[in-house]
């Protein structure tokens, strides 16, 4: 029995470990975009005179960023070591879903405070 479980941890720790790299790229994407996005959006909102939800459609994509974010971290408790690695992964998910839920607090104040402006 004890063979298998070293089998499966060898292939479970490369799968996890490559899997929670791709989540993180994601998430980067996402913010990339989102950010260039809403630069965009301020842009022409300049020009054009015109208000569009430029705070909310950066954080969605900030929070959506950071739910692939936080979903990486997940992955990585199975490739845990130690306690001090567990003990630093959760701090970072904490903060993540702290920062997730301000975002979110932020875009419904922002919503609700520009019921007729323009969208894009």
């Amino acid at each position: 029995m004890g063979q298998i479980a070293a089998y499966i941890k060898e292939f479970l720790y490369p799968v996890a470990e490559i899997s929670a790299s791709v989540l993180e790229l994601i998430g980067i994407i996402i913010i990339i975009v989102g950010s260039c996005r809403a630069l965009i959006k301020l842009i022409k909102c300049v020009f054009k005179k015109k208000s569009f939800h430029v705070v909310v459609d950066l954080g969605k994509a900030l929070s959506l960023a950071l739910e692939f974010k936080m979903g990486a971290e997940i992955i990585k408790t199975v490739i845990i070591h130690n306690l001090e690695e567990l003990a630093i992964l959760g701090i970072v998910i904490i903060i993540r879903a702290l920062l997730a839920f301000i975002i979110h607090w932020e875009i419904r104040l922002e919503e609700k405070s520009k019921p007729n402006s323009h969208k894009d």
